[in-house]
């Protein structure tokens, strides 16, 4: 599949480059058929409100990880996602706005963990994908 548009991000000091899930078809497909994804690189789901997300991985051959991320832009919670698996992951929290999916043991690798701050390259993640034009 083509790749999508990409932005930077920063979590604590740790710098990655995702890939934006922005419209209803990106976020449906998501990683589906991909192969291959960089150490630093990622995809960045945005949701239009808080809700309670659910994230599975049909048709994704990738172990991943997903930070659920409030609209503050605090990871609430990292999840494993298995090659294939059909059973929903679904968050604890009715106010997850942002997914963002890595390779499986990222966030352990590079010291990023729950309560810690995603931002982009033009501020909050609020700012940057819903401030008003």
């Amino acid at each position: 599949q083509p790749k999508l548009q990409t932005m930077k991000l920063w979590l604590g000091a740790e710098e990655m480059e995702v890939e934006l899930a922005l419209t209803p078809d990106q976020v449906r497909t998501g990683m589906m058929f991909r192969t291959n994804l960089a150490e630093n690189a990622g995809m960045l789901f945005v949701f239009p409100v808080p809700h309670r997300a659910s994230f599975w991985m049909k048709n994704c051959p990738l172990p991943l990880s997903a930070a659920y991320i409030d609209p503050e832009g605090v990871i609430l919670e990292i999840h494993d996602l298995q090659p294939h698996n059909t059973n929903s992951i679904a968050a604890s929290s009715e106010r997850v706005q942002f997914v963002l999916e890595t390779n499986q043991g990222w966030f352990e690798r590079h010291q990023v963990a729950v309560g810690m701050l995603v931002r982009t390259e033009r501020g909050s993640l609020m700012e940057t994908f819903f401030r008003k034009r």
